[in-house]
């Protein structure tokens, strides 16, 4: 049995690499997220007039801006799954259907009145403190506490 069938799908999930980088190895997603961190400040979808002119539906930007990373994300799914796409170490990358929970409603909601009362969701939190706006910490800081407290309840809630 080599590495790939040994795998413990427990500790890694299903889509979990069986390759471990070194430490250092590592650096190319910290580079990668800085790079990424610039793009977002640059096209200025982290900024909180930008977030709150989409919710007062005084702007079409940042629709346009999700639109597209949706339209990226299908065209990109049915390529990988089209073309039998692996990563670059040569895993097989397996997407798993989805159901459907009416918790989605519920946690959707709570995220968008989270994103419009702050104007910050979590993807660019850290760009967002790099650029000196330092009251968005207290938005990280809440973020992480709520993944403790559902981490903590999540058996409890219903299906």
């Amino acid at each position: 049995m080599n590495n790939l069938e040994n795998k413990n799908t427990d500790t890694e999930g299903i889509n979990g690499s069986q390759i471990k980088d070194s430490g250092f190895a590592n650096l190319k997603y910290l580079i990668v997220g800085i790079l990424f961190g610039i793009v977002f400040v640059k096209a200025e979808i982290i900024s909180w007039f930008r977030i709150q002119e989409m919710f007062h539906l005084q702007s079409f930007f940042m629709y346009g801006v999700i639109g597209s990373a949706v339209v990226v994300g299908v065209i990109s799914v049915f390529i990988i799954k089209t073309f039998n796409i692996k990563t670059l170490q040569g895993e097989k990358i397996e997407i798993q259907p989805k159901t459907f929970s009416k918790g989605q409603i519920y946690g959707g909601l709570l995220f968008g009145f989270g994103w419009a009362i702050t104007g910050a969701c979590p993807g660019p939190l850290f760009a967002q403190i790099g650029t000196g706006a330092t009251v968005i910490a207290v938005t990280l800081l809440s973020a992480i506490a709520g993944t403790w407290f559902y981490g903590l309840i999540k058996d409890k809630l219903p299906h």
